[in-house]
């Protein structure tokens, strides 16, 4: 992790300059269809004969971690510091869920699969890596990855600095959790005590679902101690000893409203796995030498575009 100069410890929301905000390549050869919508631009891409859409999140500024008046708030959330991310990664607009990853690994480890939409779980750390290294196997010039738990809160944030999201109070209408439970004071609800599909609430400012609530998401790293300090594209440990922890993010369906705060943090060994796991896929597109690369089987072009048209 590298540490970065910032004026007056604030996020600098007018940074990068405009022309560095925009993928490197755009559409990538992992495509099959791509656009530009109130989210901004997405990309879909079939893998195992499915479709999944991922959005583009751009470099930038971001507060981290948590203020020490936030309700609920635990210590290891903090100190808030600023961190910047300086290169944009497409995410998958929801966690992976129990279709795609039947199709791809050839069988289903979920409890509840009672709809293959909902998001596959009871997978652990490392197994997800063999999901990736198969989707760069069927996705050249793709390198499939988990975001950082830096990456992961700038976009759950989507330009928030709130608990949720959304603000600084949950409803039992905007995530799946145990909801018998308030928070701050706020209503209560119905506890599901399952998982629903991966599209069952509102996605958030940058297009993306469920970043709170109803399963955890692996990180690619674990968590790192905070200080004060400005941060630049920042890593927790990431040791190869078998079973050494990474951070999860998001709560899931069998927490109490505070677990599912946009700076909450949790860490589970990489050889875990339970009902609430699951796990959402980060892209970044390598290119060969002449600025492209081949264009993978499964990527069958569904949309003739020569420029960007709005999204579904």
């Amino acid at each position: 992790m590298t540490k970065v100069p910032i004026q007056n410890h604030a996020p600098d929301l007018s940074w990068p300059p405009e022309a560095q905000r925009r993928p490197p390549v755009f559409p990538p050869v992992c495509a099959s269809a791509w656009g530009d919508d109130r989210y901004g631009l997405w990309i879909d891409v079939v893998i195992g004969g499915l479709v999944q859409r991922y959005r583009w999140i751009e470099p930038g500024e971001f507060w981290m971690g948590s203020p020490a008046d936030e309700v609920g708030r635990f210590d290891h959330e903090g100190p808030r510091h600023v961190v910047r991310l300086t290169e944009g990664y497409w995410l998958a607009e929801t966690a992976c869920n129990q279709a795609v990853w039947q199709a791809v690994m050839g069988s289903n480890p979920s409890h509840f699969t009672d709809n293959p939409k909902s998001p596959v779980e009871r997978v652990s750390w490392n197994e997800v890596q063999g999901f990736l290294r198969e989707m760069e196997r069927r996705l050249l010039g793709v390198k499939a990855d988990l975001p950082t738990e830096a990456e992961w809160e700038y976009a759950c944030r989507s330009g928030r600095e709130t608990a949720f999201s959304w603000g600084d109070q949950i409803m039992p209408d905007q995530a799946n959790y145990d909801a018998s439970i308030d928070y701050a004071g706020g209503p209560t609800g119905k506890y599901r005590r399952k998982t629903v599909p991966v599209k069952s609430y509102t996605a958030n400012a940058w297009g993306l679902y469920q970043m709170h609530g109803n399963v955890w998401e692996w990180c690619a790293d674990d968590w790192r101690v905070y200080d004060c300090t400005p941060q630049m594209n920042p890593r927790g440990p990431a040791s190869a000893e078998e079973g050494a922890p990474r951070a999860v993010r998001g709560g899931s369906w069998i927490r109490e409203p505070r677990g599912l705060r946009a700076a909450f943090r949790f860490r589970r060994y990489r050889d875990e796995r339970d009902s609430g796991q699951s796990f959402r896929v980060s892209l970044r597109i390598a290119s060969s030498p002449d600025g492209s690369a081949n264009r993978s089987s499964e990527a069958v072009v569904t949309r003739d575009l020569t420029g960007l048209r709005p999204g579904d």
